[in-house]
């Protein structure tokens, strides 16, 4: 699809965008069925991909009745046959298209799994806090429901308009139980009056600026709350973390004249972004946390 003019204004205005019924029951079926199958082990894993445990899980709060419980979400289904039909979608392109420019690359995917009985939350945050592109307006996400978002089943949260602000400094919320890498910016305290609840149907997709604070809140019900997600850029961005390739990965391009081909752009080696400075909590706590976390949280 198109974006309309008065869409566009909508995005530019409140920094996300809600399209409803993007997606089909067929669609998302073959998404959620996919999930299953990595889980259960009938489908092999592709190479990058990550399939990470509920932090209640890995430190034995809660006992899953199933492999699929135990499952917080799946990180970078690039290579997958079935899930990486998402990021390529052109339903999904056409809009990231009128939002970032024609010539656009794939920098992270997930899947949501967000089983019942766990805490699940994930703090107000801002994604440009993960990535190691400027500048943040040249970069974007979509998010889609696999099935019905409620509040009562910890849909997503956003504050209209937060992505005009700068990148906060982000720590760890003071809760008991908290996924890895769930990190939240710190100064939200005016924020979170602002709060808008995105309920959603099956299909339904909404694409957010990566300044913009969200989060989503704890699974209250007995069934899951699932959703598909990619993130995208501009080929024009530059790489500004410190390092070079610190982290670097190999970045798709999925459309334009060079679709198909990894990213290799421009590095800023004269004055980088030191990606540590947004962290507000002690850097080697946080790493010796997350590193004991992520070996709990990961399954074999």
């Amino acid at each position: 699809m198109s974006l309309t003019s008065d869409q566009r204004e909508s995005y530019e205005r409140d920094g996300y965008l809600v399209v409803p019924e993007l997606f089909d029951s067929a669609s998302v079926d073959r998404w959620r069925e996919r999930l299953i199958e990595i889980v259960s082990g009938r489908a092999e894993r592709s190479e990058r991909m990550l399939v990470m445990k509920d932090v209640m899980v890995a430190k034995g709060a809660v006992a899953p009745k199933n492999e699929l419980e135990a499952v917080a979400k799946v990180q970078d289904y690039e290579g997958d046959p079935v899930l990486d039909t998402y990021a390529h979608d052109d339903r999904i392109l056409e809009v990231i298209q009128g939002l970032l420019g024609d010539e656009v690359m794939s920098i992270h995917t997930m899947l949501i799994n967000k089983p019942p009985n766990v805490d699940g939350r994930h703090p107000l945050h801002q994604d440009l806090l993960y990535f190691p592109f400027r500048p943040a307006e040249k970069i974007g996400a979509s998010w889609t429901a696999l099935e019905p978002v409620t509040r009562e089943n910890g849909c997503l949260v956003v504050v209209p308009g937060s992505h005009r602000g700068k990148l906060q400094p982000h720590g760890s919320p003071d809760w008991e139980y908290v996924n890895v890498a769930y990190l939240g910016a710190v100064e939200v305290a005016d924020a979170i009056e602002q709060r808008v609840h995105l309920e959603m149907n099956t299909g339904d997709t909404v694409f957010f600026h990566p300044l913009l604070l969200h989060g989503s809140g704890r699974n209250r019900t007995k069934a899951f709350r699932r959703a598909i997600s990619a993130h995208y850029a501009n080929v024009a961005v530059t790489w500004e973390w410190a390092g070079g390739d610190y982290l670097k990965r190999p970045y798709r391009i999925v459309t334009g004249p060079r679709k198909g081909e990894i990213w290799n752009g421009q590095i800023n080696t004269e004055t980088p972004i030191n990606p540590l400075d947004y962290l507000a909590d002690s850097v080697d706590e946080m790493l010796r946390v997350g590193d004991a976390n992520r070996r709990r949280a990961t399954t074999p």
